[in-house]
């Protein structure tokens, strides 16, 4: 392969499909897992943080570049991600048997490190999982509360697992208990990795919805205002008319295009935040338990009117922003009609100027015409009276008879030169 020129990117591109692979898992074990975003610059501060855990524990420095981290202790495991907008932590700790029943992997972890985990915390839970023997699914569904608690119980894996959860907050935590039935290691973690990423999932795809209800508002009353300015720009008498209501339709589309700003990446993240979460719903090949809603249908009916909401909130901005358009648009014609309508009248009223200041001209030619022919007529005078000596006729006679030849001189000079004038002004 030395003979190659390998891409730069070419090991990190192939590393990235076997990135982030689960965590395998010997039942029974309990895993907790947070998720905290971004904020004020919390993503420069988390490298140093998981340095300091790792010192703690007495591990390597870890390599947090690839955005993914796992740490081994001898008391839990930690396996840290690095998202767009989150990150996650997510502890795994074995369970033995003389556990209470109320034992969590954050009960391991240090304390001062954890409450000081930076970013702001987004989703928050806990996962039990337990062999069959121990938790048989029968006997748990048969404690299950009645009493107008929604539980969500499946089977998952074909059979080879059991789950249960309501997807309430207890303690600030989300609970899921998975039975294992048949499940080896590895499928046990990719279960448990398939939970934990639609709970997060499902969270941050509903950070859209407020969004979506405040956004909703102001469609509304946007609308509202819209029909007004339609029924201004018909009843509108003068182009002034017409341009006020311009000015109120561009404040308008500056309104909307700055909520579509501020708003189209929050609708398309949970558009495709609700993908990742119907994904892995289909991954975990559920199988419906009588008298249970699966997952599937608890999301179905849950979380997809929320998101249906924001995509029509989302079309409804969008349809709203070109109806605007298109009405500043018709506006804009209409003005731009009327200022042509009164340029044209400008124009015939500089073309009427013109003709009168063209007849002026002639006028003022014509008496040129009897000014230079008077004094040409008096030159041709001093000059008979010098040469009178000379002359077979008297001076007076002379000079009346140039004074029709001076006159038609001057009359075919000045035409002479309008017609060159003419000629410049075509080409």
């Amino acid at each position: 392969m030395s003979r190659y020129e390998e891409h730069p990117l070419r090991k990190s591109l192939n590393d990235e499909i076997h990135a982030r692979p689960p965590i395998p898992l010997q039942v029974p074990e309990c895993v907790t897992f947070l998720a905290f975003l971004h904020v004020d610059g919390s993503v420069g501060r988390e490298d140093i943080h998981l340095r300091q855990l790792a010192q703690q524990l007495g591990l390597p420095e870890p390599t947090t570049e690839t955005g993914h981290v796992i740490l081994e202790s001898p008391e839990f495991r930690l396996k840290w991600q690095r998202h767009n907008e989150f990150s996650s932590y997510a502890f795994f700790r074995h369970m033995y048997p003389g556990d209470a029943s109320d034992v969590d992997a954050l009960l391991a972890v240090p304390t001062s490190w954890r409450d000081a985990i930076p970013g702001q915390l987004i989703a928050a839970t806990h996962i039990e999982v337990k062999p069959i023997s121990e938790v048989p699914p029968d006997r748990f569904m048969s404690q299950l509360s009645p009493g107008g608690q929604t539980h969500v119980a499946a089977q998952i894996g074909d059979g080879a697992a059991w789950v249960f959860t309501d997807f309430q907050l207890h303690d600030g935590f989300s609970r899921f208990l998975m039975v294992d039935a048949s499940l080896t290691p590895r499928q046990a973690g990719r279960m448990v990795q398939r939970l934990l990423e639609i709970e997060i999932y499902r969270v941050m795809a509903l950070l859209a919805f407020p969004v979506a209800k405040q956004v909703g508002r102001l469609l509304s009353r946007t609308e509202d205002e819209l029909a007004d300015l339609m029924d201004d720009m018909g009843t509108a008498q003068s182009s002034e008319d017409e341009r006020k209501v311009l000015a109120r339709l561009t404040r308008l589309a500056a309104d909307v295009e700055r909520s579509v700003a501020k708003t189209t990446f929050r609708f398309g993240a949970a558009a495709a935040y609700y993908r990742l979460v119907q994904q892995r719903i289909d991954e975990l090949r559920e199988v419906r338990l009588s008298g249970y809603p699966t997952i599937s249908e608890f999301m179905e009916r849950r979380l997809a009117p929320a998101i249906n909401t924001c995509a029509a909130i989302a079309r409804r901005q969008d349809d709203l922003s070109a109806r605007i358009a298109r009405n500043s648009q018709l506006l804009r014609t209409r003005v731009d009609i009327e200022l042509e309508r009164q340029n044209q009248e400008l124009l015939a009223q500089m073309n009427n100027r013109a003709k009168l200041q063209l007849r002026l001209q002639e006028t003022v030619e014509g008496l040129s015409v009897f000014a230079i022919t008077y004094y040409g007529s008096q030159l041709v005078n001093y000059l008979a009276k010098g040469a009178k000596d000379f002359l077979p006729i008297t001076p007076e006679v002379l000079t009346a008879l140039s004074i029709p030849v001076i006159a038609i001189a001057i009359h075919l000079a000045a035409k002479r030169t309008r017609r060159m004038l003419s000629k410049e002004d075509g080409h």
